[in-house]
């Protein structure tokens, strides 16, 4: 698939495990006014290939809640669960080059070995006939990649991970395997999210080199966690933003508090297209704070209270 050269092209993808919440909310306006600024092009992808983990609707509710405030994507939004041919054909790949082997280690057999795969099955006999997982062969040495926000990243993957699951023994398709499937068809040039998925980014890397895909650039912004340190979710008591009014509150907020932007008082009353008019036209990506969490109370969405970063 080819797509039109020197276009800016992002993408927002939430895993339908529940609604919208603030969290969530912050990554995608930052996400959104990132493609928008740049002239580009705004997706969204709906990441329910871990089935287990997904709500019914929970997919409508995120979207609706989306459009309410104003973030309007392009195209058709599209589904992981439609996709699981683009996903064999690069299992197939890795395949043929000899890059991948069953495992069938149990999470129990795994206890207590740290969280670098120690290579158990790599050597064994291939008994396709029992259930396995089937893990990708990393390489010796260091990947190193260039953040937009938080600089250089390097990661061993020998020595953080090791060999990793690209395909789960319960027959689904691996988060890393997925990502870096459906950005590459969707042509994404930059993909933009929280700093808690920087640690998978090396994984990702890896994969695009063995499938030979041009990489994307990389922009990791601070990731929302409560009072104890836990990432804002719905595991978490994050509340969902879908029950309230699509007024300015949220959305200045986010701009002024959370991602370092400066919006005029006069749009304290303004409706969402219009705060989202200035934003576009004012975005400075460099005024988001360069740290990896900024922990926030979030008492009621309107009214954010940062209290550390």
């Amino acid at each position: 698939m080819t797509h039109a050269p020197n276009t800016y092209r992002g993408r927002f993808a939430p895993s339908p495990t529940g609604s919208l919440h603030l969290g969530s909310l912050y990554t995608a306006l930052a996400s959104f006014l990132e493609a928008r600024s740049q002239g580009g092009l705004w997706f969204v992808r709906i990441d329910d290939i871990d089935t287990p983990r997904c709500l019914p609707g929970a997919d409508t509710r995120i979207l609706k809640t989306l459009e309410r405030f104003g973030l309007c994507w392009d195209g058709t939004v599209d589904y992981q669960s439609d996709n699981l041919e683009r996903y064999r054909a690069a299992l197939d790949k890795l395949e043929e080059n000899g890059r991948l082997y069953p495992c069938t280690c149990s999470r129990k057999k795994l206890e207590g070995t740290g969280s670098a795969y120690p290579g158990w099955c790599r050597g064994r006999p291939r008994d396709r006939l029992q259930p396995h997982a089937l893990r990708v062969r990393v390489d010796p040495g260091t990947i190193v990649f260039e953040d937009r926000l938080q600089g250089r990243f390097s990661q061993n993957l020998a020595d953080t991970s090791g060999d990793f699951i690209v395909y789960r023994r319960d027959k689904i398709y691996a988060y890393q395997l997925a990502v870096v499937a459906d950005d590459h068809a969707a042509g994404i040039t930059e993909i933009l999210r929280g700093c808690d998925l920087l640690d998978n980014t090396p994984r990702q890397i890896h994969l695009q080199r063995l499938l030979q895909l041009p990489p994307p650039a990389y922009c990791h912004i601070p990731v929302l966690v409560n009072p104890e340190g836990q990432k804002l979710s719905k595991q978490t008591g994050a509340p969902a933003v879908d029950d309230c009014k699509p007024g300015p509150g949220p959305l200045l907020h986010a701009l002024l508090r959370l991602l370092g932007q400066n919006p005029p008082g006069e749009l304290l009353n303004a409706p969402p297209k219009e705060i989202l008019s200035w934003a576009i036209a004012h975005w400075r990506i460099e005024g988001i704070p360069k740290c990896r969490r900024i922990a926030i109370m979030p008492s009621s969405i309107p009214d954010i209270r940062v209290i550390s970063a």
